[in-house]
């Protein structure tokens, strides 16, 4: 039974990563393709927060950056999971948690994780990129993350959340 519940942990894991990874690196390719640059670029932008040379590695360096990226996301989808399982209310409340959620992701990245890196990244924060970050980290993240998690508890949001799985 204890096997079947880590299975049942990891399946959500792996489920929330892969559907929440895919919609936040595809809303950073509109994003850069909006502002004139190339979508690839953002998979060598991701790894350059490890490998500064990953902007001239051509395929490795864009390799680097989806792994990466789904590595970060892995751990963003992780704490949610365990915190949920503790708060009830986060199970209840979805949308609200996963707002709350994603708003805190956004905090620790562009507050701690970013700057530490770039710290002249908060100077390039406008108006327009600070409404695409946030819809990005709560609703193409946060969110689906908690519905996902929530799916099991609830008969209604299991349905919502099997309808994004496809």
């Amino acid at each position: 039974m204890a096997n079947d519940a880590y299975n049942e942990s990891t399946r959500l894991i792996i489920r929330a990563t892969l559907i929440a990874g895919f919609l936040d690196l595809s809303s950073a390719f509109v994003y850069a393709m909006l502002e004139g640059h190339p979508p690839l670029g953002v998979l060598f932008a991701i790894a350059s927060g490890v490998w500064p040379g990953a902007r001239n590695a051509g395929l490795a360096g864009m390799l680097a950056g989806v792994l990466l990226h789904f590595a970060i996301m892995s751990v963003m989808v992780w704490v949610y999971v365990m915190l949920a399982r503790r708060r009830e209310w986060a199970v209840r409340h979805p949308f609200i948690a996963g707002s709350l959620y994603g708003l805190g992701l956004w905090c620790v990245m562009y507050l701690i994780v970013l700057p530490l890196r770039w710290p002249a990244i908060l100077q390039r924060v406008s108006m327009v990129s600070l409404g695409e970050q946030w819809f990005s980290h709560i609703v193409l993240v946060g969110v689906p993350i908690a519905l996902l998690a929530a799916r099991d508890r609830q008969p209604l949001l299991r349905k919502v959340a099997m309808a994004m799985d496809g």
